[in-house]
């Protein structure tokens, strides 16, 4: 049997993102949801689909494919079938034009072919409401994001290091961590919010290939399988004595992920230096820790460490060369990367029960990526961290 997303939480959350759209958007008529991680998070199921919430009505999920599924997966209160978006418009006497839209995520040529059934001509964007809301996590997903922890912590912090040797590639270790993830209970992909965004197992490097060019919007880098494919890792970089390892992966647990980064010092030490740099990392993720307090805003967490380092630390801070991003940190839960960022302009205050990742890092030359990541929930103590305590650069001799 299915585990199913409890009934009183859905109604829960359907209840909280009402609330948020009266407060938001007082005027509001109608919401349409098309994504699947939205589509899951308000119904119990991940199908073809729309949810259409109506101001004044009970929402309707409507699925093309698979509405057996639907009904097996879900307990959602209204879910009925549809062969095509006529269906669904038969089904409404009256709609308003103007209609809240997944702005971030709905293609121009879904909206078209929507138009030709329903009245709607003006779109307003409903991204910043649900992720507001989703931003908080009920007891029920602390628990999911608690075991994906658990997971994650085994896997890099005891697992790791017996699997590295030397010669194997960083598409050998790649293949054989997600092997350990999945047997540990990951749910075998992680999910990122960001357009266009793919990820197989996460960034991995051996040496200076974890600060090598990437598209990809963080820290670390790599090589990549080939041009077309400029993540995972290569097959010709072979690990050998004196690398400094880097894994930053994702885990989840029934949709719910965690976020962590684990380094290693492979045959030998690295030198004082480069170690010295890496518990300054380890401190400022600490630091930052204690400050996950509900109503510290995630501005002045970056701006108060940001405004401590020195000039020469700063240098490759958060990135290599001309490729540092500008935040700390970010929320996490239905995908990687979601509200809030730890970073500046972001001045709505933490509440109780977000989660952030925390990834102070700095990149070095000759050597690659040193730094940190876990994954921590925001409580009046501050920052309680749920994927392990390692610092990292663990010996493997």
């Amino acid at each position: 049997m299915k585990a199913q997303v409890p009934l009183s939480e859905l109604d829960s959350r359907m209840n909280r993102f009402r609330t948020k759209m009266d407060e938001a958007c007082p005027d509001w008529q109608v919401v349409v949801i098309v994504s699947k991680v939205n589509l899951f998070y308000l119904t119990g199921t991940m199908q073809e689909g729309m949810l259409i919430i109506p101001r004044q009505d009970e929402a309707i999920l409507w699925v093309r494919r698979s509405y057996e599924r639907a009904l097996d997966e879900s307990l959602f209160r209204q879910i009925k079938p549809m062969n095509s978006y006529r269906d669904a418009a038969a089904y409404y006497q009256q709609l308003p034009n103007e209609v809240y839209l997944e702005t971030e995520v709905m293609p121009l040529a879904f909206y078209q072919r929507m138009r030709k059934y329903f009245p709607f001509t003006d779109v307003k964007s409903v991204d910043a409401q649900i992720a507001a809301v989703r931003a908080i996590k009920s007891p029920y997903e602390l628990s999911l994001m608690e075991q994906s922890g658990k997971i994650h912590r085994r896997v890099l912090e005891d697992l790791i290091p017996n699997i590295l040797r030397e010669g194997m590639s960083e598409v050998e270790l790649g293949l054989e961590l997600y092997t350990l993830m999945v047997k540990e209970g990951h749910q075998g992909i992680a999910r990122f919010g960001m357009f266009d965004t793919e990820m197989i197992v996460g960034q991995l490097g051996f040496g200076d290939s974890s600060i090598y060019p990437t598209y990809f919007n963080g820290p670390g880098g790599n090589h990549g399988m080939s041009v077309a494919v400029p993540l995972l890792g290569s097959r010709e970089r072979k690990l050998k004595k004196g690398d400094l390892v880097f894994v930053d992966v994702g885990c989840g647990v029934d949709g719910y992920h965690t976020d962590k980064t684990m380094t290693y010092m492979f045959g030998e030490p690295l030198p004082q230096e480069v170690m010295a740099i890496h518990r300054k990392c380890v401190e400022i993720q600490d630091r930052m820790a204690e400050m996950l307090r509900p109503g510290v805003t995630p501005a002045e967490i970056y701006n108060t460490i940001m405004n401590n380092l020195d000039s020469e630390f700063l240098k490759n801070f958060m990135g290599f060369g001309n490729r540092t991003v500008k935040f700390l940190g970010h929320g996490i839960g239905l995908v990687i990367d979601e509200s809030p960022v730890i970073a500046a302009g972001f001045n709505e205050p933490l509440q109780e029960g977000m989660v952030l990742a925390l990834e102070p890092k700095k990149g070095i030359a000759n050597f690659g990526m040193v730094g940190i990541e876990n994954t921590f929930i925001v409580t009046p103590q501050g920052g309680r961290c749920i994927t392990g305590d390692n610092p990292g650069l663990i010996p493997v001799f």
